[in-house]
C-alpha cells in the first residue's frame, strides 16, 4: 500500500437519530445533519466511524464517517448490512464504480469520472481520469485516515501512471491536511500540468494542477457529442463556453462558424487552444463578455445562429439563491431564443441541483412561450454514465434541446 500520509487512528461512535432522520436513512439517504442526532456515545473527530442504530430495536441501520467541520455531520457509506470498513471494502467500492463506466471505455474516450462522491458511496471524494493521469479531489477531512487505501486501490484498478491530489477551499483553509497541498503530485511524475485527453475522438486539455474542479467538466460529454452531430454547416453560439467544450465539438462536427462567449478571458484562451488541437476548418471567434450583456448585444446587432447553447454555472449553491437562479434561467431562455434562426436549435442546460429538472424545463419553456416563440421539444438529457445518481440531491444536470419554429 502507498503511504501518502502517516496512519491516523479513528474510533467508533454509536449514533441514534431523531425519527425523521431515521426514516431518511432507512430510505438510503446519505446525509445526517448535526441537528438530526438524538444520541451520540462520544465526541467525534474527522473520519471516525459512526454506527447508526435503530432507536426502538437497536438494530444496525448504516454507518458513515463523522465530519465535525460540516453541517452534514455524518456522511453515510454503508447501508442495511454490516461491513468492515477496511482496505477490501474500498477495493470493492472502487471496482463497482469502475464496472459502471465500462461501456464508456468502448468509445474513443480516455477521460471519465471514476468516483462521484455520494453516488459511488464515497461522499465528498471525486476521482477523474485524464488519459493516464488520475486527479482525486477531496471535499471533506473524513477521507484523510483512509487516503492511503483509496489511492492504492485507485491505482490498482485503473493502472494510472500519475496521481494528483486536489483539495477544496475548506480543506485548504483548515490547515489540517497533513502536509498535503492542493495540486500535490502524490504518485508518479507529471511532465506537464496541462494534460491532453480524448472525448469521443475529440482532443481537449485540462490543467490538473490549477484548473477549476479537477481541471475540466466531464459531465456534459454526451451533450457536447450531440451538439457536434448537429453542427455540420451551421453557425453556432456557445454561451458560458469556459474551455470551449461545445465549441470544439461543433467545429469538429463541421460548423462553419462558432462564437465562444465567456466572461473569462483566460477560459477563452483555453477554448482557443482546445480548438487548435483538432485542426478545425470552420471559423472560431471568441467574445469576452458577461453572458447577459453579450447576448443582448448580439440581439441588438440582429445576429442569428443555427444552434445556441447556454450552459451556465450553478446559480443556486444556497437555498436563498433559488429564486434568483430561476429568474436567471428565465432571462437566458428569452435571450437565447431571440438569437436562434428559424428551424434552428436552442440548447438550455442547468447544473443547479437546488432547481429541479421539472422546474428548470417549465421555466425555460414558459419563458419562451411568453415571448410568443413556437418550438418543438427535441429531447431532454440528464447525466452521462460516469455520473450515476443514487439520491435526489445528487441529480443536478439537465439539458433541453428545442427546435425553434
Amino acid at each position: 500500500m502507498i503511504n501518502i500520509i502517516p496512519d491516523i487512528q479513528t474510533k467508533r461512535i454509536a449514533i441514534k437519530l431523531k425519527p425523521v432522520a431515521e426514516k431518511m436513512v432507512k430510505r438510503g439517504h446519505p446525509w445526517i445533519f448535526e441537528d438530526s442526532i438524538a444520541k451520540q456515545s462520544a465526541e467525534g473527530k474527522a473520519g471516525d466511524l459512526a454506527i447508526i442504530y435503530d432507536v426502538r430495536k437497536n438494530n444496525f441501520l448504516a454507518c458513515g464517517l463523522y465530519d465535525p467541520y460540516s453541517p452534514i455531520r455524518i456522511k453515510l457509506i454503508q447501508f442495511k448490512k454490516t461491513a468492515q470498513i477496511n482496505d477490501e471494502w474500498f477495493k470493492q467500492r472502487i471496482k463497482e464504480a469502475y464496472s459502471i463506466r465500462i461501456p464508456l471505455f468502448k468509445t474513443d474516450t480516455n477521460s471519465y469520472r471514476l468516483l462521484f462522491g455520494e453516488n459511488d458511496n464515497l461522499p465528498g471524494c471525486i476521482a477523474d481520469i485524464y488519459d493516464t493521469i488520475l486527479v482525486v479531489k477531496l471535499y471533506s477531512h473524513i477521507w484523510f485516515p483512509y487516503l492511503n487505501s483509496i489511492i492504492s486501490n485507485l491505482i490498482e484498478v485503473t493502472g494510472c501512471e500519475t496521481v494528483v491530489l486536489r483539495l477544496s477551499r475548506l480543506l485548504q483553509s483548515k490547515n489540517q491536511s497533513y502536509g498535503l497541498k492542493d495540486g500535490s503530485v502524490i504518485y508518479g511524475e507529471l511532465e506537464n500540468e496541462v494534460v491532453v485527453f480524448r472525448e469521443h475522438g475529440i482532443l481537449f486539455s485540462a490543467n490538473v494542477i490549477k484548473g477549476h474542479k479537477t481541471g475540466y467538466f466531464l459531465d456534459h460529454r454526451h451533450n457536447r457529442k450531440r451538439v457536434g452531430e448537429l453542427s455540420k454547416d451551421k453557425h453556432v453560439l456557445d454561451v458560458f463556453s469556459y474551455a470551449g467544450g461545445f465549441s470544439v465539438h461543433a467545429l469538429a462536427g463541421g460548423a462553419t462558424r462558432v462564437v465562444s462567449l465567456d466572461i473569462s478571458k483566460q477560459a477563452l484562451e483555453m477554448a482557443k487552444e482546445n480548438t487548435l488541437l483538432n485542426n478545425p476548418k470552420g471559423k472560431h471567434e471568441i467574445l469576452a463578455a458577461d453572458a447577459f450583456e453579450g447576448l443582448q448585444n448580439l440581439i441588438n446587432r440582429k445576429e442569428k445562429f443555427d444552434i445556441v447553447i447556454i450552459d451556465p454555472p450553478s446559480f443556486a449553491k444556497r437555498e436563498n439563491e433559488i429564486m434568483g437562479a430561476k429568474n436567471s434561467y428565465a432571462r437566458l431562455a428569452k435571450l437565447g431564443s431571440k438569437l436562434v434562426s428559424k428551424n434552428g436549435t436552442l440548447v438550455l442546460a442547468s447544473c443547479s441541483s437546488r432547481v429541479t429538472a421539472d422546474d428548470f424545463f417549465e421555466i425555460s419553456e414558459t419563458s419562451m412561450l411568453e415571448l410568443g416563440m413556437a418550438f418543438d421539444v427535441l429531447e431532454k438529457t440528464f447525466h452521462d454514465i460516469d455520473h450515476p445518481i443514487s439520491f435526489l440531491e445528487g441529480a443536478y444536470l439537465k439539458c433541453g434541446y428545442y427546435k425553434m419554429k
